[in-house]
């Protein structure tokens, strides 16, 4: 990293801060030199890093899964063939037990789901400090200091994009919703459930705490489903960040860690997945 022997807490946050691209107030548009300038730059400032990484592997999966659909043939298939199709088939399985409405978006938005987040959890057992490094010697040679180059490689572990992909799965439910239930029965389920009452009077008494109460459910949905995914792969990025620190017992340490962390990458993944499966499903389910 920058510096030959950075402290602590600065190879820490150095790790940890984002390649950010905004309008400074003071500065203009240019990168952020430190959290504090990425602050000051507000909503609109660019993680760069975030989205390249995101972009990049969500084309690789595009391109991979459409070079083996275009190649697949019914003799001997080969393993990259095999494994394809393995997760249709399991993504698949999946859509059918627990979905049970008519829909053909579901099962491919599942399938993309699955293995996009799971590619980008996967960029977690990159050892921490050689992309960050290159980065640095690439801003370098376009006359950038490298303490201010940054450059975080997970892009799960910024809850800007974990937040970004929960709220388009919150657009779904709103969609499934009122497409299954009409824009009626959508505010009907907000208003008329869980506490309801024959008696009109009473039930219109209800009407507001219900309103309170399935609107925080519905809200809880995509804050529960961006923060389990940030938070469970921005612990794993901090550990192996801490053991990078250790020094001689970096690599002992860190292959134990690597082999859990890949149950932790491919679980997240699935949780996501099936998250998103679930609440499609209460959406279009008639009460």
């Amino acid at each position: 990293m920058a510096g030959n022997n950075p402290t602590t807490s600065y190879y820490i946050q150095h790790h940890l801060q984002n390649l950010t691209f905004g309008h400074h107030p003071e500065h203009g548009w240019g990168f952020a030199h430190s959290a504090d300038e990425a602050t000051e730059m507000g909503f609109w400032a660019l993680h760069l890093d975030t989205l390249g990484w995101s972009i990049g592997l969500g084309l690789l999966f595009l391109l991979l899964f459409r070079k083996v659909g275009r190649a697949a043939t019914t003799g001997v298939p080969t393993g990259l063939q095999n494994f394809v199709e393995m997760m249709v088939e399991f993504v698949d399985n999946s859509v059918k037990d627990t979905f049970h409405g008519k829909s053909k978006l579901i099962a491919p938005l599942s399938l993309t789901i699955f293995c996009w987040v799971f590619l980008m959890n996967l960029m977690d057992l990159v050892p921490v400090d050689f992309l960050p490094m290159l980065a640095q010697k690439v801003g370098a040679m376009f006359g950038a200091d490298p303490a201010h180059v940054y450059f975080k490689v997970v892009p799960t572990t910024d809850v800007n994009a974990t937040l970004g992909m929960s709220l388009s799965v919150f657009a779904l439910i709103i969609f499934y919703t009122i497409r299954a239930k009409g824009f009626s029965g959508f505010i009907g389920e907000l208003t008329l459930h869980p506490f309801n009452s024959p008696n009109k009077l009473i039930q219109a008494l209800f009407v507001p705490v219900n309103f309170l109460l399935e609107t925080v459910t519905l809200l809880a949905k995509p804050i529960s489903l961006a923060l389990r995914l940030f938070g469970n792969l921005y612990a794993g990025e901090l550990i192996f960040i801490l053991i990078a620190l250790i020094g001689l017992w970096q690599l002992p340490l860190h292959f134990p860690w690597a082999v859990f962390h890949i149950l932790v990458i491919t679980l997240q993944a699935f949780i996501f997945m099936m998250l998103t499966i679930v609440y499609l499903a209460m959406a279009v389910e008639k009460h």
